[in-house]
């Protein structure tokens, strides 16, 4: 399949992640994680809203309210986009100083899952994954992570896509969209420095799973049964995750990271850190679910 990249806005950003369509305000948001900023473009205007945290956000989602969850390094926030007014709802590892909020989404349940990451390297097993409720409890999910990431849900609802970035696996689980309860968990793919380690992730509506492969400049497509339907090269080294947008859901987006300034690189690096468009997939994403306050 043919596909033409381009860079869907000049600016660039030290750690985007976490793109998330916002369909009631017709905007996509994102993390630049080490400005410790959310930034949000009007899908028509392009005009940019940033809104600026205390430390860095790992993540984020859309509330019933309006409002945002945000994940700043271990507090998760409520935080109100018109007032700039946020509340503390839950903390996660705040023991642990060695790890910090990653990547989370809100699931079908409508409760928040997210993941910490070890920020050392080499990392150790020191992460976990997490379930927020609007009450606030957190319940752990699995401990003994090293970068817990690519949370995604199957068009239904009844699977949950996890991945742990750096032994490269990506697991599925049974879930129930009702009361967030996962069955037993199975390997879905095994992935290499080579294919592309598992970063961010989501799901299209035919249930193919869009991972982005940031160990070798890649997104990878899997079909449901696992099989890989195809690696599209991008303009950047690190990619860090896909999102469907546009008032249709038909527009393909990936954040990526910003690579140190090569001295010997006979050009400079003008594309990493930066927004890519990637257009002729055919392919159409799922409908952002609301975190239940």
């Amino acid at each position: 399949m043919s596909h033409t990249i381009t860079r869907l806005l000049d600016t660039t950003y030290q750690l985007g992640e976490c793109p998330t369509w916002d369909d009631r305000n017709n905007r996509l948001l994102w993390t630049d994680i080490k400005s410790w900023t959310i930034q949000s473009m009007d899908w028509v205007s392009r005009d940019i809203t940033t809104w600026r945290f205390d430390n860095e956000v790992g993540s984020f989602g859309l509330t019933e309210d309006d409002r945002l969850i945000v994940c700043v390094w271990d507090k998760i926030l409520l935080f109100d986009p018109q007032t700039g007014a946020s509340e503390v709802l839950a903390e996660v590892q705040t023991d642990e100083p060695h790890t910090r909020l990653n990547d989370g989404k809100v699931g079908p349940d409508g409760a928040f899952w997210v993941g910490t990451v070890d920020i050392r390297s080499p990392r150790e097993p020191i992460a976990g994954l997490y379930r927020v409720t609007a009450g606030g409890q957190v319940a752990e999910i699995r401990d003994g992570l090293q970068c817990s990431n690519g949370l995604a849900w199957t068009p239904d609802g009844s699977f949950m896509y996890h991945s742990d970035s750096s032994p490269g696996w990506i697991e599925y689980y049974g879930f129930d969209p009702v009361t967030g309860t996962l069955g037993s968990k199975m390997l879905f793919a095994q992935q290499t420095n080579e294919t592309g380690r598992p970063d961010g992730a989501t799901v299209d509506t035919d249930g193919n799973l869009w991972s982005a492969g940031v160990s070798a400049g890649l997104l990878n497509c899997f079909a449901p049964d696992g099989s890989l339907l195809e690696a599209i090269r991008l303009p950047v080294d690190k990619p860090t995750m896909p999102c469907f947008c546009g008032p249709d859901l038909d527009q393909l987006i990936v954040t990526s990271i910003k690579q140190p300034t090569d001295p010997a690189a006979a050009e400079p690096d003008t594309l990493s850190g930066g927004l890519f468009l990637v257009e002729g997939h055919g392919r159409k994403g799922l409908k952002t679910y609301r975190f239940k306050v």
